[in-house]
């Protein structure tokens, strides 16, 4: 008799996940705080130079500093949406199954990245 080919995760399994999920939302959000505070609170702190030079490379370099916090906050909202997109998937129990090939992804690459909807196989589809 073959193997039982399982269609979806367990409640169980589920419910591990959305743990999994749920503190790396909380940490995801912690950290875009910090980024964001980081953001508004990057104007002067009294350091003021005279030097003309000095004070064209501070202002490079803040707006620099501006655009990586930028981008790094536009990536880190990504990820909260995907993650709570996956606690979404976790409540309908679809969680899990590839969107590609109807199979379910390995659990092992969901521990790693609990926001995936493709397989390794569909993801070498690519």
């Amino acid at each position: 008799m073959a193997a039982e080919i399982k269609e979806r995760f367990s409640d169980a399994e589920l419910e591990e996940f959305r743990v999994l999920i749920q503190a790396k939302i909380d940490k995801a959000q912690n950290d875009l705080d910090l980024i964001k505070s980081a953001y508004m609170n990057d104007g002067n702190n009294g350091t003021d130079d005279t030097s003309p030079t000095f004070k064209a490379f501070e202002e490079g370099s803040e707006t620099m500093s501006k655009e990586a916090n930028s981008a790094l906050a536009i990536r880190q909202e990504k990820f909260i949406r995907d993650l709570r997109n996956a606690l979404n998937r976790i409540q309908n129990k679809t969680y899990g199954i590839c969107r590609v090939t109807g199979k379910l992804i390995n659990k092992e690459r969901l521990k790693l990245v609990p926001h995936a909807t493709l397989s390794i196989e569909a993801k070498n589809m690519q």
